[in-house]
């Protein structure tokens, strides 16, 4: 057993490690596509350019490991299979299971080498990545501006028709785009050129702009001058913008202390995630209390005073009192409230009430947004929480898919046990990104956001396993082609007739 143990390992090693490194390969150059426009033709060192690429690596990572599990177990068992080994190994008594002992220690071993992966480098590298892009965007300023489309810079969307001259310092017909607080686009400034000036002894880069327009909407307090829609136009020759940078930005490498959740580690998550909840419920709580009090609903009842008439004293005479006697309550609707104040009263009334309605749904509107981005905030932490722990059981699901199904499919070879792989692995990849995105938003729970691919892959794992084991093939059609064939019959019967 020690001998097939090591031959059946060596076959799954070999497998593996040439599977990681062409996937490995491919990905990176897929990578490379989408980065193109951040590294290419920015006037970056080489050496810049392989940092950006390693650090990108581990994060390729988590998606290249689990397709290659799943692509060198099918490979490996579909070999074994078609080369009739498996047929030697049951005549002497030797199950699937028992064959599969070997390498199951490896996948566990595995999925707690990628636990460490996903909790450890993966963070690390996620840092790495964002401080470099974001200080190439600080050194060279030019190189985050597209010709032709709008950018973002420095709170910006700008747009050029042209870049030209050293280092792309020169525009062409500009056109800047500057939102608010709120994330509304209020001001436009349209420009025939512009010059990005900077130095590394100022902390300031001057974006100045000539012969051109400037439009601003303007945003009053009063609820009845927004109703106008005001705003400011000018002409200019010259305008300058001053946008501050950090100190010491000149270093491609420096830290900078940004924390998102892909680049926490668990305990850190863990931590922020209890944080978050208690800041979100705090915020909600104030907000809610404000507009409560603003509406005047729901106020809490005063204490009792004792020298008064107690209420149960006040129900006994109520219910003492004759028909005669008692009070009838002639207000029922709100026509029935404004009908105890005057005619001129009662329109100041009804316009205090609009007024106040609509200032309170303008604050919920407003504050809505902000609010959604906190709990969504909060979604992607325990999402990336728990997709640490998806990616390492993964691993191990994806084994016990794909071991039985090369023992069922019986071809080895990069053709057929190719395509399943990819079949089975973009389908576990793309529930893995719709279900995280739905978690995002609120729309599912975002444990399960992390968990749905793997707990779709789980019972195919375990039916494939079952399968392999009584040595049945991938579907049964015989009772089905059975049934078919007897209606087919049935059917001439009747037209013979």
């Amino acid at each position: 057993m020690r001998i097939l143990d090591q031959y059946i390992l060596s076959r799954f090693l070999y497998n593996f490690i040439s599977s990681f490194v062409i996937l490995m390969f491919i990905f990176i150059f897929q990578t490379i596509w989408l980065f193109i426009d951040d590294i290419a033709g920015k006037g970056l060192d080489i050496v810049i350019i392989g940092k950006f690429l390693f650090y990108l690596m581990p994060n390729l990572t988590e998606k290249v490991l689990p397709l290659t599990v799943l692509l060198s177990s099918i490979l490996t068992f579909g070999s074994l299979a078609e080369n009739y080994e498996f047929a030697a190994m049951k005549a002497s008594g030797i199950s699937l299971q028992r064959s599969m002992l070997s390498l199951i220690v490896l996948v566990v071993f595995l999925g707690g080498v990628t636990f460490y992966f996903a909790n450890t480098v993966i963070p690390a590298s996620e840092q790495k990545i964002y401080n470099l892009r974001r200080n190439i965007a600080k050194v060279k300023p030019a190189a985050v501006i597209e010709e032709g489309v709008f950018s973002d810079f420095e709170g910006m969307n700008i747009k050029v028709d042209d870049k030209y001259g050293k280092n792309d310092k020169y525009l062409r017909n500009v056109i800047i785009h500057k939102k608010s607080n709120l994330q509304k686009n209020i001001t436009v400034i349209k420009a025939a050129s512009g010059e990005l000036i900077s130095s590394e002894a100022s902390d300031i880069i001057q974006l100045v702009l000539a012969d051109g327009h400037y439009y601003e909407e303007l945003v009053p307090k009063a609820s009845d001058e927004r109703k106008r829609y005001p705003f400011a136009k000018s002409d200019f020759e010259t305008y300058t913008i001053n946008i501050e940078i950090p100190e010491n930005t000149q270093d491609l490498e420096e830290e900078r202390n940004v924390r998102t959740d892909k680049m926490k580690n668990i305990s850190r998550l863990k931590k922020d995630i209890d944080s978050i909840k208690d800041n979100n419920l705090t915020v909600l709580g104030a907000f809610s209390k404000n507009i409560t009090t603003r509406m005047g609903a729901f106020v809490s009842l005063s204490e009792r005073d004792s020298t008064r008439t107690d209420r149960a004293e006040l129900q006994k005479m109520k219910v003492s009192m004759s028909p005669d006697q008692k009070v009838k309550d002639t207000v029922r609707t709100t026509s029935d409230v404004l009908g105890l104040y005057q005619k001129w009263q009662q329109g100041q009334i009804i316009s205090a009430a609009s007024n106040a309605i609509s200032n309170i749904v303008n604050s919920v509107s407003g504050k809505k947004q902000d609010i959604q981005n906190k709990y969504k905030i909060y979604n992607m932490h325990i999402l990336s929480l728990h997709k640490k722990y998806a990616l390492a059981l993964s691993c191990i699901i994806l084994f016990f898919v794909g071991a039985p199904l090369g023992a069922i499919i019986r071809k080895g070879g990069l053709g057929l046990p190719m395509v399943i792989a990819i079949v089975l692995f973009l389908t576990y990849y793309f529930i893995g990104v719709f279900a995280g995105n739905y978690a995002k938003e609120g729309n599912i729970n975002p444990i399960l956001g992390a968990w749905l691919s793997s707990l779709i892959m789980l019972p195919l794992g375990i039916i494939l396993t079952k399968r392999a084991t009584a040595d049945r093939g991938l579907m049964s059609f015989g009772h089905v082609w059975d049934i078919i064939a007897e209606a087919v019959r049935k059917r001439f019967k009747r037209k013979t007739s």
